[in-house]
């Protein structure tokens, strides 16, 4: 497929319906510098004149081209459409729709191309390029959808993925506080057994050393005199 023809209709030969002579030159000089490819100096030329003249169609037709140029294509559109507020002829009401054509596909809105292209030929049925630039927009808003579609299925295996991963650190996270629940258990059951043999010694080391004190004591006691009966 042939590249976008990104071409903008121009209104630069129409200032000639404004009446002010200051309003036509600040037209005529931003038109001059937006010749030379000085978009930012014509676009303060146009902010100029529509100043003086806020209902000046020619002023925000060239001053949507201008801030177009600079791709700053939500202004263009904005600007586009306070013109065709402005445009009777339907020749250059269709040069407008064009243009924002160009500027929604630009900015990647490609079914609000569309529709302005499609706006843009009921006007001017004749006009080639709107029929190739709307051919253009609607294959690449199929592309967008067929890539949207893709990303949401890619997202879709990814949230799987990482939700099994997920759960799969959940299991051995419990898996390993088990273990760890085991271990202190263990070393708990352990540390008791210690203490109660450790105990149990203590106690029966006491019993010993008591009966040794009991023995010696029994030892050191003086014999019992017994009274033996007389002979009769």
């Amino acid at each position: 497929m042939k590249p976008f023809r990104n071409i903008l209709a121009v209104a630069c030969v129409l200032f000639a319906m404004s009446n002010a002579q200051s309003v036509r030159s600040l037209v005529s000089s931003g038109n001059e510098l937006y010749g030379k490819k000085q978009y930012s100096d014509a676009e303060a030329e146009y902010k100029k004149s529509l100043e003086k003249d806020k209902d000046l169609m020619e002023g925000s037709y060239n001053l949507g081209n201008a801030v177009y140029k600079q791709q700053r294509y939500d202004e263009a559109i904005q600007n586009y459409h306070q013109a065709l507020t402005k445009a009777a002829d339907p020749s250059v009401k269709s040069k407008l729709y064009y243009n924002m054509g160009n500027s929604y596909f630009d900015g990647k809105q490609y079914q609000e191309s569309i529709n302005a292209y499609k706006n843009s030929l009921k006007l001017n049925p004749s006009d080639e390029d709107a029929k190739y630039n709307l051919a253009y927009a609607r294959r690449m808003m199929q592309q967008q959808q067929q890539q949207q579609q893709k990303q949401n299925k890619d997202k879709k295996q990814d949230d799987k993925k990482d939700q099994q991963q997920k759960q799969k650190d959940q299991q051995q996270q419990q898996q390993q506080q088990k273990k760890q629940d085991q271990q202190q258990q263990q070393q708990m059951a352990n540390q008791q057994k210690k203490m109660s043999q450790e105990e149990a010694k203590r106690i029966l080391e006491a019993l010993k050393n008591d009966e040794k004190k009991t023995q010696k004591k029994v030892r050191q006691k003086a014999p019992v005199r017994m009274n033996v009966e007389k002979d009769w």
